[in-house]
């Protein structure tokens, strides 16, 4: 049988059953806007629609060897975090509006927000960000409540899709916002002094950058704290594994995009942003914050802390109307960082940083190509010039069978033979050998 009956003579008889027809079904829309004949297929069976999907999905090119990078990673995901996060207790389970029976869920977040303290060196973090750049415009208003304050100066490096995102979020806020641009991937501390001042409330930076390129802010924490600012790190997880951690250099703020913590690409999500901060500035963090305690029986036990959501409170008092719960990529996130380990997470991060290295020497060997900043400190992407426009580059590999990485032209001006290349564990010796092949064949 088919799945949908939409002949004209089917549509007449079900209207006419109700006694309508077409014309006086839409008669509250003006003719002008009508959408006219939506000429829709027959209807097919399970089988067919099968068929038919299949095909479309066969049109995508999805053996791609990916060295895509730009805040979203293609890292290796163990069997067994889809066999935890599939049980039907953690696959079906959403906000525990009641929270006293959702122990498990709420001892789930805890060990998450307990894990993400412990990454990034920060005393008190939350659940349910969307993503990365929701987390950061999270912070950048966690900070204007904290300083009482409205100016905002951000590095150029910082992800330019974060930066959109901030952008947009406030732009009917007075917010002043101020660009600084990198020097040579590195953040420009002259100017950044210089914007400092007693109505800054933050600075936002990145590390490794959008560019790969990795640096200490110690420095630059210091001098906003003298200012009475705040400093505000957006941060790639894995990356901590063996760098060093925004709270050891005296960041106020961390966030980031959890993807790279079990979650596959996915064409775009669902993702999850992470945040932490000092315990001092708690009650300003927006989300949910899930805590420890004991019942009446002196049991171990955990409750939603604080919850300052426009769900829970007066609409005026919410510190962020972001209400979506996040806990399964939350809860994904926690059993990848539990099966690796310390030691696991940082091997991981090593073999990123290794890997990279060897596909950066391989390929400014090949006639033409250049390193694109003087200075060599990246993690597991970086930025080399091409002696012709990268979009054409990057679209012969496709055809080569490599996503061979991203174009920066289309965020960055006088960047049009610039390529962000990508390599995580994933990558072998073979295949960043084949890329640098095919890559002086297209040159």
């Amino acid at each position: 049988m088919p799945f949908i009956s939409n002949t004209k003579e089917q549509q007449r008889d079900m209207l006419a059953e109700i006694g309508l027809t077409m014309d006086k079904l839409f008669s509250d829309i003006p003719k002008d806007l009508r959408a006219g004949e939506f000429n829709l297929p027959k209807g097919l069976t399970e089988h067919q629609v099968r068929d038919a999907l299949a095909e479309i999905a066969g049109k995508n090119y999805i053996n791609l060897t990916c060295f895509l990078g730009g805040g979203f990673y293609d890292h290796f995901i163990p069997a067994a975090v889809y066999a935890i996060i599939s049980r039907s207790e953690f696959y079906t389970a959403y906000t525990p509006y009641q929270p006293e029976l959702s122990q498990g869920t709420l001892q789930a977040i805890y060990e998450y927000q307990s894990a993400i303290c412990r990454l990034t060196e920060m005393e008190a973090a939350n659940a349910s960000l969307y993503d990365g750049g929701t987390a950061i415009y999270e912070a950048v208003m966690m900070a204007l409540r904290i300083t009482g304050r409205n100016k905002v100066i951000i590095d150029d490096s910082v992800n330019p899709i974060y930066r959109v995102m901030i952008d947009s979020y406030t732009k009917n806020l007075s917010i002043q916002l101020e660009q600084v641009n990198c020097v040579d991937g590195q953040a420009n501390r002259d100017e950044i002094y210089k914007k400092l001042d007693d109505d800054t409330a933050a600075v936002i930076l990145q590390n490794p950058n959008f560019f790969g390129c990795v640096d200490d802010f110690s420095d630059i924490a210091e001098a906003a704290h003298k200012k009475g600012a705040l400093l505000i790190v957006s941060c790639y997880p894995v990356s901590l594994g063996i760098l060093k951690t925004p709270g050891a250099m005296g960041a106020d703020i961390v966030t980031g995009e959890g993807q790279s913590l079990g979650m596959p690409m996915s064409f775009g999500g669902p993702y999850l942003g992470f945040m932490a901060t000092k315990m001092k500035y708690i009650r300003k963090m927006p989300g949910r914050i899930v805590g420890q305690t004991k019942d009446k029986l002196d049991r171990r036990s955990f409750v939603l802390t604080l919850q300052a959501r426009e769900q829970h409170i007066r609409r005026d008092k919410a510190t962020s109307n972001i209400c979506s719960n996040e806990a399964l990529c939350a809860l994904t996130a926690l059993v990848y960082m539990s099966l690796l380990g310390k030691e696991g997470l940082k091997e991981t991060a090593q073999l990123c940083a290794d890997k990279a290295s060897y596909a950066y020497h391989k390929l400014t060997a090949i006639p033409g190509v250049k390193a694109h900043f003087k200075q060599k400190w990246f993690f597991n992407e970086f930025v080399l010039d091409l002696p012709c426009e990268a979009a054409d580059v990057i679209a012969r590999l496709i055809e080569k069978g490599f996503a061979a990485g991203f174009p920066l032209s289309r965020y960055y001006k006088n960047m049009e033979k610039s390529i962000l290349i990508c390599v995580t564990e994933k990558r072998t010796k073979q295949q960043i050998g084949m890329l640098a092949e095919s890559l002086e064949a297209c040159l």
